[in-house]
């Protein structure tokens, strides 16, 4: 299926309930598992990254979990179940069985576990064979993905001797990591981080009654279309200033590309602010999720960019700095990459595709960053796959038609 999707022709101006972040969501899963808390967590992001772990963790009698397409998901009930009694198996797409967690097992199998390649080494599915941890001290890999770091970093405590982790590279989505501190924190774990050495010593997790906030990632797509947008007034539901997600960082950036913030009780509201860069240098290690918005935003607006800190961009849930070339030549824009981390355009343009249709590659991020598209092509923009979005943000196209988009379905 495809979707053909028409910008509303008297502009954007609309309010949003964005969904619960996915990120907090899925981290307080784990820790009210730890914690053996009675009661649910509140506002849960409704997407399938967090069912599918909710279904895991609250299954009575399931040994063989199926992920589906969840990356987080596998790295955190990798390191859960390590640590609980019990064989069991986990595995996902073939995407998933094609995204690296060696350096995951080889931490966990180095404090205790016993976790084994069902299939091809140093990926899903794996067998684990749960029992207790010892803990101790190791080294691991910061320039990969921080989700390793934070799996390992909520099942610490558990351990005999707690953990003391070494992150060697250079420790991308620090503060992703930093949500896992801040949130064990208020889980009743304290831990220490110094250089690049974090430190938790074995403690017991406190059950929480926990409310989620809004997700950041998901209002970086309203940013977007009121960079595009004309004379548009867009209001964000549920976001807070102060937040813990490291994606938050995005409403500062998105002020040099045309669209100002005003914080309300409420959430936020975006407006247009008059500003344009003349060229936009960012280095997105730390808020890697953001990068496929402002690579689409700044092409449309014409604003040559150099992102750097795109490394793990490349184990996602596809390529993605490849299909954002592939995807923006169909619109008519020539990206280079380099060094595997580097993607930058200097407003180099080609013959765009007559019709072009977006693939999505089973990326959700791919379909949300390029539906608004729509605001500068008077003829819309086509995005298969469009149903990928339930990944993180299952009612995006329900927002869209709520705001005035035309959204026809077709083959």
């Amino acid at each position: 299926m495809n979707y053909l999707i028409k910008a509303p022709t008297t502009g954007v101006k609309t309010s949003v309930r964005l969904p619960a972040s996915k990120s907090i969501s899925n981290r307080v899963l784990i820790l009210d598992a730890l914690s053996y808390n009675p009661v649910d967590a509140q506002n849960l992001a409704d997407c399938d990254d967090t069912r599918v772990l909710y279904d895991a963790l609250h299954s009575a009698e399931g040994r063989d979990f199926d992920i589906h397409a969840a990356g987080t998901a596998m790295r955190f009930l990798t390191a859960f179940l390590s640590k609980i009694v019990g064989e069991w198996t986990i595995t996902g797409t073939e995407r998933m069985k094609n995204r690296p967690i060696k350096i995951l097992v080889d931490a966990l199998n180095a404090v205790g576990a016993r976790i084994e390649y069902m299939e091809k080494e140093g990926f899903p599915p794996l067998r684990i064979f749960g029992s207790a941890l010892q803990g101790g001290e190791i080294s691991l890999d910061g320039s990969v993905s921080s989700q390793y770091i934070s799996a390992l970093l909520m099942i610490a405590p558990t351990m005999e001797k707690g953990l003391t982790l070494h992150l060697t590279g250079r420790t991308i989505s620090k503060p992703y990591i930093l949500l896992t501190l801040q949130l064990m924190k208020q889980y009743g774990v304290e831990a220490e981080w110094k250089g690049n050495t974090i430190h938790v010593a074995p403690q017991e997790y406190v059950p929480l009654h926990y409310r989620v906030e809004s997700d950041w990632s998901a209002a970086s797509y309203w940013y977007e279309m009121t960079a595009l947008g004309h004379n548009p007034e867009v209001r964000l539901e549920g976001l807070v200033k102060n937040s813990l997600q490291g994606d938050a960082a995005g409403a500062k950036l998105f002020s040099q590309i045309g669209v100002g913030t005003t914080y309300t009780s409420e959430g936020v509201m975006l407006r247009k602010n008059g500003n344009r860069c003349k060229k936009l240098v960012y280095d997105f290690v730390n808020e890697p999720d953001l990068a496929q918005t402002f690579v689409v935003t700044c092409a449309l607006l014409g604003i040559p960019f150099h992102f750097s800190g795109l490394q793990s961009l490349k184990i996602k849930e596809t390529d993605r700095i490849e299909a954002l070339k592939n995807e923006l030549h169909k619109l008519g824009y020539l990206l280079t990459d380099k060094c595997g981390s580097i993607l930058e355009w200097n407003g180099e343009r080609c013959e765009p595709d007559e019709n072009p249709l977006i693939a999505t590659y089973e990326d959700h991020r791919m379909a949300m960053a390029f539906a608004p598209a729509s605001l500068i092509r008077p003829e819309g923009i086509r995005i298969a796959h469009p149903e990928v979005v339930s990944k993180s943000y299952p009612h995006y196209w329900d927002d869209l038609k709520e705001a005035g988009f035309e959204i026809q379905a077709g083959s």
